[in-house]
């Protein structure tokens, strides 16, 4: 599934691309939430399904922006399947990597996993390079959730371990460390990065620093006064 807004340059190419990754991968819902855009994104994803190239796409529509975390809880809640995985709608990511994660995730042994593909070689400028490294780094210091790269937009997780869990924007920022309270095991797995197809990012280095400072303090509370059982039994 993907959040999109203003995306309606990148999304015939994204879909053309991820519809011939689905045909290497399991039967698949297709799941597309626009977060209130404003340019044509809602029409050009109506045009790929009704063209066939995505047919067994789900287009749902907030009526203001958001934001990624809002989109990915409705997206997320409305899906029928008991696995997710998501990307971005503008072309950096390559959904033929999902071949490969769904199968460490089938690997892997006990409890699914949350799946994370780690952009190896990011394809952005440097200010956006150096931000997201000082801002994984934070976060992997203060939250100890052993993934480098935890704003990966490459996920696959189980819907349940999603739907656990509380929503505040921001969120899709911190699953390996609120899944890991939890007991969801990580595995981390290098995927490829290449340049936005068209457009510019939607957030800031700035905003994505002083929001993320926040929510770094907001997790740490939420771990720290978590109380979850390691195993329940009824009698």
């Amino acid at each position: 599934m993907s959040v999109v807004l203003d995306e309606a340059a990148n999304i015939r190419p994204v879909c053309l691309e991820l519809a011939d990754a689905l045909a290497q991968l399991p039967p698949a819902e297709v799941i597309f939430v626009d977060d209130g855009s404003t340019d044509d994104t809602l029409a050009l994803l109506m045009a790929v399904r009704a063209e066939g190239i995505l047919p067994q796409l789900r287009i749902l529509s907030h009526d203001r922006r958001l934001g990624k975390s809002a989109g990915l809880r409705t997206g997320i809640e409305a899906a029928r399947g008991a696995w997710v995985a998501t990307l971005d709608g503008d072309g950096q990511d390559n959904p033929f990597e999902f071949i490969r994660m769904f199968e460490l995730a089938q690997q892997a042994p006990g409890r699914a996993p949350l799946v994370v593909g780690v952009r190896a070689k990011r394809q952005d400028r440097l200010s956006r390079r150096v931000a997201t490294r000082f801002a994984n780094g934070l976060r992997s210091r203060l939250l100890d959730d052993g993934c480098p790269d935890t704003g990966a937009p490459l996920k696959l997780f189980l819907r349940q371990d999603f739907l656990r869990l509380p929503q505040f924007e921001g969120l899709h920022r911190f699953l390996p460390s609120l899944m890991g309270r939890h007991g969801v095991p990580l595995v981390c797995t290098p995927v490829g990065h290449r340049g936005r197809l068209h457009g510019q990012s939607k957030y800031t280095n700035l905003n994505r620093a002083l929001v993320g400072i926040r929510d770094v303090l907001g997790v740490m509370w939420l771990n720290n006064r978590a109380r979850i059982p390691d195993h329940i039994t009824e009698r």
